[in-house]
């Protein structure tokens, strides 16, 4: 039974094979950190920014790929590849840098999309020309990390940008025809079903493409970390987090493309919950538990 339009469902219609993330680090920073928003970057966010399962930064983004590629290797059975720059803010640099590390990996020829991670506040005009241009030669996706609606929790995981500011970025990218994914975080402290359920309809009603949810990870090293070990929240366990896709998934339109419902720390960093680690039994469980409630992926609606 299909319950919502996937990732790899898209691909094999639109490039008639599956699709494997090559994650590769564009060796940049974040303006919440070096002090231009903030200087902690967000609470969650390690030490890589993100960016644990990239290929380390060589200065060549062809070598990157290759390497990324004999990762996978053993898994990709005649499909292609999606070049993902994944640490950090991946827009927060130079247009003319962005330029050259871009239209190398565009240009590799086993490379069928470029997927790029960024803030909606990093996405100058020069920055959406430059991807508007490159989106004419290879489909272009631009990663938003949202996480929430709630200003309250935004400011709390010192996210550093009001919700406007993804409405227009959201808005220029798909005036320019480029491809826009928003990602959540489901179980932020003090956060509820209900905040979680108004982050993905606020999303969905800018204009999304496409969506990713994340559940929260503690990770070492982390400011999370500090608050999680002293007793500030606890984490969802199994069942709840998955019920609540249940429940979300039912509410996200059926055009837009799911490209996860669930995500796996680094196992040598994760400090909880520890039942994510085990991603393949918790994707067999939530199989199941559509399976059961018959959930299909629905039709957006304001209430």
């Amino acid at each position: 039974m299909t319950h919502y339009f996937s990732l790899n469902d898209y691909c094999r219609k639109e490039f008639g094979k599956k699709l494997y993330k090559l994650s590769l680090d564009g060796a940049m920073t974040c303006p919440n950190r070096d002090g231009t928003v903030g200087t902690g970057g967000c609470i969650f966010c390690s030490e890589e920014g993100s960016g644990e399962f990239s290929e380390k930064c060589c200065g060549d983004i062809n070598t990157q790929i290759e390497n990324a590629k004999k990762r996978v290797a053993h898994k990709n059975k005649n499909g292609g590849y999606i070049a993902y720059f994944q640490s950090f803010t991946n827009t927060y640099a130079p247009v003319e840098y962005l330029r050259k590390i871009f239209t190398e990996a565009i240009n590799h020829p086993d490379i069928d999309v470029l997927s790029v991670a960024t803030r909606p506040d990093c996405l100058g005009d020069d920055v959406v020309e430059l991807l508007k241009e490159l989106n004419g030669i290879k489909p272009v996706w631009i990663e938003l990390g949202f996480q929430t609606s709630k200003e309250e929790s935004a400011v709390f995981i010192r996210r550093g940008y009001t919700n406007d500011v993804f409405v227009n970025a959201v808005k220029k990218l798909k005036s320019a025809g480029i491809k826009t994914v928003a990602h959540i975080i489901a179980g932020l402290p003090g956060e509820s079903y209900e905040d979680i359920e108004n982050s993905v309809k606020f999303v969905c009603a800018a204009g999304i493409w496409g969506i990713k949810i994340h559940l929260l990870h503690v990770m070492k090293g982390t400011d999370l970390e500090k608050l999680y070990s002293n007793g500030y929240f606890s984490c969802l366990d199994m069942n709840e987090y998955l019920d609540y896709i249940c429940r979300l998934v039912q509410i996200i339109p059926g055009d837009i493309v799911i490209h996860r419902l669930t995500g796996d720390g680094d196992k040598r960093k994760l400090v909880a919950p520890l039942w994510s680690g085990d991603k393949k039994r918790v994707l067999n469980v939530l199989a199941r538990k559509m399976d059961e409630n018959k959930i299909i992926q629905g039709i957006f609606h304001n209430k």
